[in-house]
């Protein structure tokens, strides 16, 4: 098998720069779809290089997620292709565990991510019929411990951008945040409610991590208060002993969607109660449509509304502005805080770098829905953008590594072929 990578000669340099020649695809995140590509590509014996900006796998988990965080689906239904979680792991694995099972699956397969690398552009060149990526290399050097850094162009075939659709944190504009004078984190930077005991405390956002933020804040004695600004769906981790997305799965092969919803809210109604009375009206669209539609999860509550009903947890709308040490909301209402988390969510990083604009569109996305979302042309592709969690990036995962494991062997044999011929040619000439 050729080499992996090698440096060009500098007459095959095809710009001004020093490049790098890979031997197979690069794929850009060493999150859990960068991982599950890559495991795939190494069951067929494929080359790759893996580029990852941050200094570990899953940067996200390890550096932007909350202590208390946990999968919020059963771990049959979060794991990677060809590597199971260990018997001894609950359902519901802890976010040490799961970045304990990524590594293991790292280190399994033999996937080494080049670390501190930042892909600064990737483009299709037309007139070689390859991709050129241009990253941004920290390396520490031998005599000090600062970074340096270096810049490197790779080429290749294949690219396969696995940044996932939270590559980067959304923080909304607020009037007057900046005169409020508390502590302002985004939920990415929380860890842990133990340092809030005694504050009143503003989380802006009522999605699972808004929830858990609020929770977490309330059982460590602060007090927290949820903005809510819209609709949300919130539905009981479990029904009867069963998770709720494991009974969706079974329900949604026998029954058209629609009904499914509708058996799923009836279920919420009869476990949760009538949840619009404490603030939380529910959208009109279905928990499961309205994941498809616009990609919003529905809240699995893990024990959020009991504090809610409680009072522990308040509810409130929108906000309007922020002053000193206090927050004025859209029904004039002013409350006093210490501190706000901002749980607003994520989004993907891709336009920031890919000069592409037919895949993916402005927000970062395929343009093409799940399941057809993985695959563009010239030898682009995609995984982690279904927004159906990690089952879905599994399959896209699945889906790439052998499209191009197929491309990989076809130009493969169609190159021996030819220095084949080659070869003839020159033997019949003596």
């Amino acid at each position: 098998m050729p080499p992996l990578v090698r440096t060009l000669e500098p007459e095959e340099v095809l710009s001004s720069r020093r490049c790098t020649w890979v031997n197979g695809p690069v794929i850009v995140g060493a999150g859990p779809s960068g991982l599950a590509v890559a495991s795939g590509l190494k069951d067929q014996g494929i080359p790759f290089v893996i580029l990852e900006r941050a200094n570990c796998i899953a940067s996200l988990w390890q550096n932007r997620t909350y202590d208390r965080l946990k999968l919020h689906l059963p771990k049959q239904f979060c794991q990677l292709p060809n590597f199971p979680f260990p018997d001894h792991f609950p359902e519901y694995p802890s976010k040490l565990q799961f970045i304990t099972y990524l590594e293991s699956y790292a280190n399994h397969f033999a996937i080494t991510p080049h670390f501190n690398e930042t892909v600064q552009s990737a483009k299709y060149d037309d007139t070689f019929g390859i991709w050129r990526v241009k990253t941004v290399r920290k390396l520490k050097t031998a005599q000090f411990s600062e970074y340096c850094t270096s810049e490197v162009e790779y080429i290749c075939r294949w690219l396969v951008v696995a940044t996932g659709e939270n590559a980067e944190r959304v923080v909304p504009e607020f009037e007057g945040l900046e005169d409020f004078g508390g502590s302002v984190v985004h939920s990415c930077d929380y860890r842990s409610g133990e340092g809030y005991n005694g504050q009143r405390v503003l989380v802006v956002g009522c999605g699972n991590s808004g929830m858990e933020v609020s929770l977490d804040l309330s059982n460590h004695n602060a007090f927290p208060s949820m903005v809510v600004r819209s609709s949300v769906h919130v539905l009981p981790r479990e029904v009867f002993g069963k998770s709720t997305f494991e009974l969706a799965v079974m329900l949604m092969k026998r029954l058209p969607l629609w009904m499914v919803d509708k058996i799923l809210l009836i279920l919420a109604g009869l476990i949760l109660g009538n949840i619009e009375r404490y603030g939380l009206k529910r959208p009109e669209i279905g928990p499961l449509e309205l994941k498809n539609s616009a990609g919003k999860t529905p809240v699995l509550d893990i024990g959020a509304l009991k504090k809610i009903r409680s009072g522990e947890i308040k509810v409130v709308p929108g906000i309007r502005r922020f002053s000193k040490g206090q927050v004025e909301l859209v029904d004039g209402k002013v409350i006093q805080i210490d501190s706000v988390v901002l749980a607003t969510g994520y989004r993907s990083n891709v336009p920031s770098w890919l000069k592409e604009n037919e895949f993916f569109s402005e927000d970062g996305v395929p343009k093409n829905p799940f399941p057809n979302g993985w695959k563009g042309k010239c030898g682009l592709y995609a995984v982690g953008f279904t927004r159906r969690g990690l089952a879905g990036a599994s399959l896209d995962a699945i889906s790439v590594s052998h499209d191009i494991a197929k491309s990989w062997k076809d130009e493969t044999k169609q190159k021996k072929k030819t220095m084949a011929a080659r070869h003839r040619r020159c033997i019949s000439h003596f």
